[in-house]
C-alpha cells in the first residue's frame, strides 16, 4: 500500500512537471497540503513560526514553478531533481523516515545524525573578495585530494545517512586532484543533492550542459547587489561574467540560486523590492540566501562592514515582507531561523557541520575553531562520526539543548537570537569553546586573545538582544497555543 501511494505521488509530480496546466492544479493543491501540514506540527511552538515555514516553503514551489513555465529549468532536469528529493533523506518526519543507517547511528552515538554537511575541498580562487572567510587568493591551491574528498562524500553517505551536502570553497569549479574535478563527486553520487557555492565566473556552457546532465547540482551564485556593488568587493566585470552564467544555466535549463552578504554598504539595496524582483524575476533565481559578514578571519579587519543591531532588525522586517507579500524564497541564516529550529551548527540532528580545505573540522562555516582534523581522524582509524565527538562539538549540542531546539518546549529565544557565536558570543566563549580548539587561521587565534573585539562582540548581542526581545514578544509569543484554525 505504501509502495503504491509513492507510486501514485511520483507519477503526480512528473505530470505536474510535464504539463503546465496539471502543474497549476498541482501547484494550488500542494500549497494547501503544504499549510495543513505545517499548521498541524505539534513540534512547533508559536502559529508565526509556523506560518514562516509555510510562506518559505509555498514560495519555493511557486518559484519554481514559474521557471518550469518560462523554461528556465528543463522538464528533465526536474525530473532527475524530484527523484533525487522522494529518497527517504529528504523526508520531513525524523522518526516515520529514518533510514537503518540512522537507527545504526543513534544506537552507537545516542543521538541522531546530521542532515548534511558543508565541505569545502579547494581554498584557490579566481577572484579576492574583501572579508571572505576563506581567505582564499589566486594562485593558492591548498586542498583535500580527490580520493580524501571521495572518502569523506562516502562517509556522509554510508554512515551519516546523507543524501545532501553542499561544496563551498575557495571555488568549487577550481578543484583538481589527482586528475579529477569537483564534477567527478557529483557524478559519482547520483544520488545524493548538492548545493554549490560559487562566484559563477566559470559557468561556461559547457559547465552549464553538465550540470544538467547530472540533475543533481544547484549552483548558488554568489553577488553584493548588483553591477557597481558586485564589481566593488568582487572585481571590475565580475557582475557581467555573472550574468553570462546565468545566462548559460537558463539555456540549460539548471536551477540555480543567489548568495549576497549583507554589509554596511549594501543593505539598503537589500530593503528594496527591486533587488528581489531583479534577481528573482528578471534572472530566474530559484530561491536566495543572504549572510551577514562576520567580523573574524579577514572579516575581523573590516569590521566596519558588519551591519548594526539596528540595520539588522531592519533586514528581518524585510524578510518577512519578502517571505510573505511578495511571495520569494529568500532566507537569512540568522534572521530566518524559525525556518530551521535554531542553531543548525555542531552536527545536531537535522544540522550539519563544516570540513575546510585543509581538513579542519569546525563546528560551522561561520565558527572559526577545530579540534579534529579529517586526516588525524582517517589516519586513526575513525569515521566521519568520529569527527563529531569532541567536548567542543558536544558542548554546542548541549547548548542547543539547553535552548530546547526542536521541540515544543524551547524557550524561543532562538527564533531571534539563534548564533552561537555572533549572538552568544559570551557564552560561546565561556560556555562552548574549549581548550583544546585553535583557530582555523591566525585572525581568528588573534580574536581570541582581542579584548576589544570581545567587547564589541558582547556590546553587539545585548543591543540585538534589546531590540529583539520587542519584535518576539509581539510577533510570536503572542502566537503562542493558538486556536485551532
Amino acid at each position: 500500500m505504501k509502495s503504491l501511494k509513492n507510486n501514485l505521488v511520483n507519477a503526480a509530480v512528473n505530470n505536474a512537471i510535464s504539463n503546465r496546466t496539471v502543474r497549476y492544479i498541482a501547484v494550488k493543491k500542494l500549497e494547501e497540503q503544504i499549510r495543513e501540514s505545517i499548521l498541524n506540527d505539534q513540534s512547533l511552538l508559536f502559529h508565526e513560526e509556523k506560518l514562516d515555514r509555510y510562506y518559505f516553503v509555498s514560495s519555493v514551489v511557486r518559484q519554481v514553478s514559474k521557471c518550469l513555465d518560462r523554461k528556465f529549468i528543463s522538464k528533465d532536469v526536474a525530473l532527475r531533481m524530484v527523484k533525487v528529493f522522494m529518497s527517504d533523506s529528504f523526508k520531513i518526519n525524523r522518526k516515520a523516515h529514518l533510514t537503518d543507517i540512522k537507527y545504526e547511528y543513534e544506537k552507537k552515538y545516542g543521538e541522531y545524525p546530521p542532515k548534511f554537511l558543508v565541505l569545502s575541498p579547494e581554498k584557490a580562487c579566481n577572484l579576492e573578495c574583501v572579508g571572505c572567510y576563506a581567505s582564499c587568493s589566486p594562485g593558492k591551491s591548498t586542498h583535500l585530494d580527490f580520493e580524501l574528498t571521495r572518502r569523506i562524500v562516502k562517509d556522509a553517505h554510508d554512515i551519516l545517512g546523507s543524501r545532501f551536502i553542499t561544496i563551498s570553497g575557495g571555488e568549487p569549479l577550481m578543484y583538481q586532484s589527482q586528475g579529477k574535478t569537483i564534477i567527478d563527486i557529483f557524478d559519482e553520487f547520483k544520488d545524493m543533492f548538492f548545493l554549490m557555492y560559487t562566484n559563477g565566473t566559470l559557468i561556461n556552457q559547457k559547465i552549464a550542459k553538465k550540470l544538467a546532465t547530472l540533475g543533481n547540482v544547484v549552483p548558488l551564485i554568489s553577488v553584493e547587489g548588483y553591477e557597481q556593488e558586485t564589481d566593488e568587493r568582487r572585481g571590475e566585470g565580475v557582475h557581467k561574467k555573472i550574468r553570462e552564467a546565468l545566462e548559460n544555466l537558463r539555456a540549460a535549463g539548471v536551477p540555480f540560486g543567489i548568495s549576497v552578504t549583507a554589509t554596511s554598504k549594501n543593505y539598503e539595496i537589500l530593503l528594496t523590492d527591486e533587488f528581489y524582483k531583479y534577481y528573482f524575476e528578471e534572472m530566474g533565481a530559484t530561491h536566495m540566501w543572504q549572510f551577514q559578514l562576520m567580523p573574524i578571519g579577514k572579516g575581523k579587519d573590516v569590521m566596519d562592514l558588519m551591519i548594526t543591531p539596528k540595520q539588522r532588525v531592519e533586514l528581518y522586517k524585510k524578510w518577512e515582507y519578502v517571505a510573505r507579500t511578495l511571495r520569494y524564497p529568500m532566507a537569512d541564516f540568522w534572521n530566518s531561523s524559525s525556518l530551521c529550529t535554531g542553531c543548525l551548527a555542531y552536527g545536531r540532528w537535522n544540522g550539519y557541520f563544516y570540513i575546510d580545505f585543509d581538513g579542519k573540522i569546525t563546528p560551522c562555516v561561520f565558527v572559526p575553531y577545530y579540534v579534529d582534523t579529517i586526516h588525524d581522524i582517517y589516519a586513526k582509524g575513525g569515521t566521519l562520526a568520529d569527527a563529531l565527538q569532541s567536548e567542543f562539538f558536544k558542548n554546542g549540542r548541549r547548548w542547543q539543548k539547553d535552548k530546547g531546539f526542536a521541540k515544543t518546549s524551547h524557550q524561543g529565544e532562538y527564533l531571534m537570537m539563534p548564533c552561537s557565536i555572533r549572538d552568544n558570543y559570551d557564552n560561546f566563549r565561556q560556555n562552548i569553546l574549549t581548550t583544546d580548539a585553535k583557530g582555523t587561521d591566525k585572525e581568528a587565534e588573534d580574536a581570541l586573545k582581542d579584548e576589544e573585539y570581545r567587547k564589541i562582540m558582547i556590546q553587539y548581542d545585548s543591543e540585538l538582544d534589546l531590540l529583539t526581545q520587542k519584535i518576539f514578544d509581539r510577533k510570536y509569543r503572542k502566537s503562542l497555543n493558538p486556536k485551532a484554525i
